[in-house]
């Protein structure tokens, strides 16, 4: 499935804050590009134009193309709660998003590439689809004949310092347990669900 490979520090820029993880160009041109970028009088935006921002933001965080994005709107919709939080959640409790809080990869999308190639396992077997949603008690690790993996173990060494209410992680085997779905409160990404609902609801 295609996905984005163009310049981060510019979509970065466009939201006003590094979405894809620490950026130093973000940090230097903390202002939209483009020639009007540092200008005051840039045009108010609309409503659609927040909301339509709002859902952009959130797919380019969590590396999702429109189709499957909305699919899980759908999926959300259709189940108890508010939506917009479900939606989050359901983002949250991916394959991909999960290996990535894990620090097992420096970013969603690397944690994607180590899901595709069968890295990771989860209760012991082989799951190769980053969209999997993995479920409260599920058991996430490094395969054993990965574990020695430059990129892993280098992202293991520098990505720890982050910590997660809703996960669990045994240095010594390499592997994490998904305690439970988080609280919105828990969810450290800043989205406004709710302007993606409204968004979606026109």
């Amino acid at each position: 499935m295609a996905r984005y490979r163009g310049a981060k520090s510019k979509v970065a820029r466009k939201f006003g804050e590094p979405i894809f993880g620490p950026d130093k160009v973000f940090e230097h041109k903390n202002y939209p590009p483009g020639m009007h970028g540092l200008s005051s009088k840039r045009r108010k935006k609309s409503e659609y134009g927040l909301q339509l921002k709002e859902k952009q933001k959130a797919k380019y965080t969590y590396g999702l193309l429109e189709r499957q994005f909305r699919g899980l709107f759908k999926k959300a919709q259709a189940s108890k709660g508010i939506t917009g939080e479900v939606l989050l959640q359901l983002l949250e409790s991916r394959l991909d998003n999960v290996v990535f809080r894990l620090g097992i990869a420096k970013s969603r999308a690397a944690a994607r590439q180590f899901v595709t190639h069968k890295h990771i396992v989860i209760n012991g077997e082989v799951v190769n689809i980053p969209s999997y949603q993995v479920k409260p008690g599920d058991i996430v690790a490094v395969r054993e004949k990965s574990k020695s993996l430059e990129e892993i173990t280098e992202s293991l060494n520098s990505h720890r310092s982050a910590q997660y209410e809703w996960l669990e992680w045994d240095k010594e085997r390499l592997a994490g347990k998904f305690l439970n779905v988080p609280e919105r409160e828990e969810i450290p990404e800043n989205i406004k669900e709710q302007l993606i609902v409204e968004l979606y609801s026109k």
